[in-house]
């Protein structure tokens, strides 16, 4: 009671005397005892009594009866606080009850001390905004990650990526060792169209060396999500722990993990890595394959394995004193001790650590690709608050067109759909066939991302239209019961399910049937979803390659086991995600297909599910299979379409003229209209329009020709309310 009477005296003297209306927060505290006052709550209790703030003044000018602090705490604060002590609120807590909670072991009980910790921090007692992107770039690890490529930031406006200058260099580094290893042997002159690399030779060297090891470190980063997750799955047991030093002590090892464990099935693997890797799951990912750059250059077991690197000067890495480790390591120790130094397994959860450990989640890596993507001339990650407010509002709109055109509705907003929704599904018979009826209206939304870059608008898209399944109350599990005992919504561009009636985070139990449910549903709504619904091209090889593993990442993190123990694999989705120009088109987009597909007696049906058995291969050989015959059609729809382009027909008008022309110049011209040399100028014009023709063919052929009519325009005004108060954006593309 004394304490707040003096929390009183000090506050009005610090609100009214010193004009300070910045306060947050009022606290009376023992160090074990806490009381939290909000001070807006305080204000209008305390601060707007107008009868109070008189006779402090009063107090405070020593013409009150009293002029003790004692006085002021008994005549004027005890009566103003007795008034309204059942209408102040206010936060308590003991911390001596937390006490038995602080010396646990048990990570569940650890748990319960993540509300004290939200109130006591900065965010909350300072009132400070929290980050409004879970894709803020953690550029410790940026640093880092850079430093162990070979790769440095520079600029100060538009900041770029760039390989470090000589005398800087490291030979240690990933990039270095992959560029002596392609010089030494002379690799990359193999390689078709080489010119895309670079002009130079130098250019070429280090662009497909950057290809190489971004290759190298998307798997191994995979990896570390992978491997966080099962050993979160079997509550924190490390004999799940693959990718340390010990069990991948030079690269060759690491070559035997992506192509000899990862790539096949557990039957298939040798009796040594079973018994090395026995708890790695097989994933049927395209990922774990020899790309055709690795085919053709080198492989990461070609890297010199006995090269270290300086640790960075601000490197993670701490002795158990807590001091920064200084010297140098051997760049794999070095690289997977780096990533054991991070939390990869703290996504979408609350938790709490004995060790603080930097969180570095799937968006993030996506945010740092996409910069070391935009190598020397830069990039832009598009903000996570952006694509989120993109995808609600056009997804949202193509789902309403989408039910108005397929049940001849006339909903004007999302609100009417959803009520039309309810009374078509319930005077359905089965309700769960209905529900199945509107999901598939939902899956035939289709999406293109034209600059897919590393595939955050994608992923924005997948977790807004999940969203949306759940807001129209159809999402539902394999046995078509509706997901009614969970919540399912998006914060900070992060797709979160909380239990209805705990409201505590999902966290998938691999004994728990009830979380299996849930788990599987939204693995098999994302495959669904990722198969059928994205779609993605861009010009850097590069940002394809990250995509694809961003998507694949988003369906490993709801990854569950089957009824005989393996996990589920992951869908071929590469076909989805394509490297190309999105601003020519080879064909008009009203081109027949039928053609070519006639000459192998195939028709449009037959080849979608030729694609669609691409993306369910479980085998290699299925997968190879499917793609070869993808890859026929493709060939002979070129050649069809080739044979009847305008181009062709100009070039055989050519051809034809050309050929007139060197018979007159064999026999002469009969009627002698025209002079040798006439005849011979004549040629040498129609020579000159067939090689500009054919290079031209040979452009289109390649994908090599750019447009420069066309350009983007992209607008975000903001957009305010009534009381002009920012509410969000609008979005404007041309």
């Amino acid at each position: 009671a004394k304490a707040m009477q003096e929390l009183v005296l000090y506050y009005l003297r610090e609100r009214i005397t010193a004009g300070n209306d910045k306060i947050k927060h009022l606290i009376i505290t023992d160090t074990q005892e806490w009381f939290l006052f909000d001070a807006q709550d305080f204000f209008k209790h305390i601060g707007s009594d107008k009868k109070l703030v008189e006779d402090f003044e009063e107090f405070e000018r020593g013409a009150a009866d009293g002029k003790s602090t004692d006085y002021f705490y008994k005549k004027i604060a005890k009566p103003a606080i007795a008034k309204i002590a059942n209408e102040l609120t206010f936060t308590y807590f003991d911390l001596r009850n937390f006490k038995k909670i602080v010396e646990s072991d048990d990570k569940e009980v650890i748990k319960k001390l993540i509300p004290l910790y939200k109130i006591l921090s900065p965010e909350h007692l300072l009132k400070l905004p929290f980050a409004n992107d879970s894709n803020t770039l953690d550029k410790k690890f940026y640093a880092e990650l850079l430093h162990l490529i070979g790769l440095h930031e520079v600029g100060k406006t538009k900041k770029t990526i760039e390989r470090l200058p000589d005398g800087k260099r490291n030979a240690g580094s990933l990039l270095e060792n992959t560029i002596e290893k392609l010089d030494s042997t002379n690799k990359i002159r193999r390689l078709p169209n080489i010119k895309q690399y670079g002009e130079t030779y130098q250019v070429q060297l280090e662009t497909v060396a950057l290809e190489l090891v971004i290759t190298w470190v998307n798997r191994i980063l995979f990896l570390k999500l992978l491997e966080a997750q099962l050993i979160s799955y079997h509550k924190g047991n490390t004999d799940y722990a693959f990718l340390n030093y010990e069990k991948l002590h030079d690269y060759d090892e690491v070559e035997v993990l992506f192509f000899e464990v990862l790539a096949k099935q557990i039957a298939d693997r040798s009796d040594f890595n079973i018994q090395a890797f026995g708890k790695v799951p097989y994933l049927n990912s395209s990922l774990f394959e020899p790309t055709e750059l690795e085919d053709v250059t080198i492989e990461i077991s070609s890297l010199r394995d006995r090269y270290t690197l300086p640790l960075l000067s601000t490197t993670v890495l701490k002795d158990t004193n807590g001091k920064r480790q200084t010297g140098e390591r051997n760049t794999l120790e070095y690289f997977f001790t780096f990533l054991d130094a991070y939390d990869f397994a703290s996504e979408g959860t609350e938790d709490m650590q004995k060790q603080q450990k930097s969180i570095i989640n799937a968006s993030v890596l996506g945010l740092i690709f996409e910069k070391i993507n935009g190598y020397k001339d830069g990039s832009f990650f598009t903000p996570g608050f952006i694509t989120m407010y993109m995808c609600r509002e056009t997804l949202r709109r193509a789902v309403l067109q989408k039910f108005n055109d397929a049940k001849g509705w006339n909903c004007t907003n999302f609100k009417d759909l959803k009520e039309d929704l309810k009374d078509f599904i319930k005077a359905q018979p089965d309700r769960g066939t209905a529900r199945k009826e509107a999901n598939r209206i939902v899956n035939s939304l289709k999406i293109c991302d034209p600059a897919v870059g590393s595939g955050h608008f994608l992923v924005s898209a997948l977790n807004e239209i999940i969203v949306i399944k759940y807001d129209l109350d159809i999402l539902q599990d394999e046995q078509n019961n509706r997901i009614d005992d969970y919540i399912l919504k998006i914060e900070n561009d992060e797709l979160i399910v909380e239990n209805a009636e705990h409201r505590t985070l999902f966290k998938y139990q691999i004994q728990n049937p009830k979380s299996l449910r849930i788990q599987k549903m939204l693995f098999q709504e994302k495959k669904t979803i990722i198969e059928n619904c994205l779609f993605g091209v861009d010009i850097n090889p590069n940002s394809v390659k990250i995509c694809r593993l961003r998507l694949w990442i988003e369906l490993l993190k709801n990854a569950y086991y089957k009824p005989n123990n393996e996990l589920e694999t992951l869908p071929n989705i590469d076909i989805n995600i394509k490297c190309g120009n999105s601003l020519i088109s080879r064909y008009a987009l009203d081109e027949d297909l039928k053609k070519a597909l006639k000459k192998h007696k195939i028709t449009i049906p037959q080849y979608k599910n030729a694609v669609s058995k691409y993306r369910q291969a479980k085998t290699k050989t299925e997968k190879w299979a499917m793609l070869d015959l993808i890859n026929t059609i493709k060939t002979d729809f070129k050649s069809t379409i080739y044979q009847n382009s305008d181009e062709q027909k100009k070039l055989k008008t050519l051809l034809g003229k050309r050929l007139l022309i060197e018979n007159k110049a064999e026999v002469g011209d009969l009627f002698q209209k025209m002079s040798k040399s006439a005849i011979a100028k004549d040629l040498k014009k129609v020579n000159d329009s067939i090689d500009k023709l054919e290079m031209q063919i040979d452009d289109i052929k390649n994908n090599k020709i750019y447009l420069n009519a066309f350009e983007w325009r992209f607008e975000f005004p903001e957009v305010l309310d009534n009381n002009g108060n920012f509410v969000g954006f609008d979005v404007v593309i041309g």
